[in-house]
């Protein structure tokens, strides 16, 4: 029933609002992207998509992109019908759109992440999906939407991008069908793999080696970790894009590595740690600090220096 709430909601609402996450990634920016071409395409409506920070050049090539609002370009005053939250775990995780959030006539919730605690009116959550592009392709299929070249590359950009390019422990068989399925559509892979990983700045690939250069590695080498102050940022001639975006899967591919973790500085008395592991289950660690995520991905925001955000995070991680 709840699957078919959305397509009545969709129906009967005039106006409906898209929700992006805080610091978007490719599965949060390809499944607003989706949604928007499977609401124009099957209902002949507009809607609205915000993104709540800045978007990451790398996903400027996603089909209709430049039509998406930005959180202080958005009157917070208004109600929409519908608000559609994608890929986004915690409210919190909406920043400032939280506001219209919670002014809403109805509110979903598209996600993935295991930790997501159902805050809205309704839920889809599958926490087996490998993200939640596989859950909205999922939705799109019980539906018989029709699906169009551009909401496919939009689909297949979100599932590529919260797989690692297929390389992580969440990629299923069913994963791997569905993108087969996306490929039908027209979908290139190769162009889509160079776009969202062969694309990045010079200055961006000098700071990432630049910080696994500096890391740290305890225990026998099980722990490896780097530090990003904001000085190191603005020394790379950063331009807000996330040059920590994949940094972390580059500690955790070191052999002896079983758990890695970025901290970033965000000021002086809040850090953002990103973190991914082998086997443990480090959302239960990023939990005690407010944040969450998946068994082997997690993050939080540590309201603490960035030198004793890193003592926290060790202390935990060994309990």
């Amino acid at each position: 029933m709840t699957i078919e709430q959305l397509d009545i909601s969709i129906k009967n609402s005039k106006n409906i609002l898209l929700v992006s996450h805080i610091n978007p990634d490719g599965d949060t920016l390809g499944s607003m992207c989706a949604i928007y071409h499977l609401i124009k395409d099957n209902y002949k409506k507009k809607s609205n998509m915000l993104i709540v920070s800045k978007l990451p050049s790398v996903y400027e090539f996603l089909p209709e992109i430049e039509k998406a609002k930005f959180i202080d370009d958005i009157d917070l005053s208004r109600e929409y019908d519908l608000v559609i939250n994608l890929d986004v775990a915690s409210i919190d995780r909406c920043d400032k759109a939280k506001i219209l959030f919670e002014k809403a006539k109805i509110t979903f919730n598209i996600d993935h992440h295991e930790t997501n605690n159902q805050y809205a009116d309704i839920n889809i959550i599958n926490p087996d999906a490998s993200a939640t592009g596989e859950v909205l392709y999922e939705i799109a299929k019980k539906l018989e939407w029709r699906i169009s070249k551009e909401c496919a590359l939009c689909l297949y950009t979100a599932i590529l991008t919260d797989t690692g390019g297929f390389r992580f422990s969440n990629t299923t068989q069913k994963t791997m069908a569905y993108a087969g399925e996306l490929l039908s559509y027209g979908v290139e892979p190769s162009d889509v793999f160079q776009k969202c990983y062969e694309s990045q700045s010079k200055d961006m690939v000098l700071f990432q080696s630049y910080c696994v250069n500096k890391a740290k590695f305890l225990d026998n080498d099980t722990i490896a970790y780097t530090i990003v102050y904001k000085k190191d940022l603005e020394k790379f001639n950063y331009n807000g894009d996330d040059f920590t975006e994949g940094l972390t899967e580059k500690l955790r591919a070191i052999k002896t590595t079983e758990v890695a973790f970025v901290v970033k500085e965000l000021n002086s008395n809040t850090s953002k740690v990103s973190m991914r592991s082998r086997e443990k289950d480090i959302a239960k660690i990023c939990s005690a600090f407010g944040g969450g995520g998946h068994k082997h991905a997690a993050g939080a925001v540590i309201k603490a220096d960035i030198e004793t955000s890193v003592k926290m995070i060790l202390d935990e991680l060994r309990k």
